[in-house]
């Protein structure tokens, strides 16, 4: 009985001894792989965050001068007033108050506005583009009293760079009375499209006339 006994202790003893190195080994293979995804995500955030850092230096606050944009059109960058930029293509210029970088792209530049929901707008729509487009909304010129801006529209997650165009027109009040008429289009600055026009809440009682017309009756007048 003594003699079974033994020998079953010492098996159970000898099974022991050999399931230890086993368990060990596969608590090691398991540490190892754990360690490569360790070190795979590392680098993934590693090599993200490395080509954040590249952009943010890339990015620097504009200057002045001419330079070529992402569209291949020439554009001028000059200061403003204060903190103002003025930013003019064609002979059309549009002032801003935005943070404005820029990021050389090959031979292009890039331009971008800080928005206060913490993004970046890029402005792919040049001044000059964005003021024929409100003005066909508006059915105006961009004579006398006229200004285009860049500015920030917009509330909340919605927000955005748009141009602010505003100018005058003339009208006839009631078929009578001439009177300018003070209109305003907002053309989105990333893709170009109106946002809204704006016009007097009087606008219904007048009669918009034609700046050709106009000018054409005030010549026969002065005959």
């Amino acid at each position: 009985m003594k003699t079974i006994l033994t020998i079953t202790l010492i098996a159970v003893i000898m099974l022991s001894m050999i399931s230890l190195p086993l368990t060990m080994a596969t608590g090691a293979q398991s540490g190892t792989d754990g360690s490569e995804e360790s070190v795979q995500v590392n680098t993934e955030l590693s090599t993200q965050n490395q080509g954040e850092e590249t952009q943010l230096q890339n990015q620097i606050q504009v200057q002045t001068g001419n330079y070529m944009n992402q569209a291949g059109q020439q554009m001028q960058i000059q200061a403003g007033e204060g903190n103002e930029v003025k930013l003019q293509s064609g002979n059309v210029e549009a002032k801003t108050a935005m943070t404005m970088t820029q990021e050389q792209v090959q031979n292009r530049t890039k331009l971008q506005v800080k928005l206060s929901n913490g993004l970046n707008s890029e402005i792919k729509v040049m001044p000059n583009t964005a003021s024929e487009t409100a003005l066909a909304k508006l059915g105006a010129k961009c004579e006398g009293e006229c200004t285009i801006e860049l500015k920030e529209v917009g509330t909340g997650n919605q927000v955005k760079a748009a141009y602010e165009i505003k100018t005058q027109k003339q009208s006839k009040v009631l078929g009578l009375f001439q009177a300018k008429m003070q209109v305003q289009a907002q053309v989105d600055a990333e893709n170009g499209e109106v946002i809204q026009s704006k016009k007097p809440w009087w606008a219904f009682l007048a009669t918009e006339e034609d700046e050709e017309v106009v000018e054409e009756t005030t010549e026969e007048v002065v005959a």
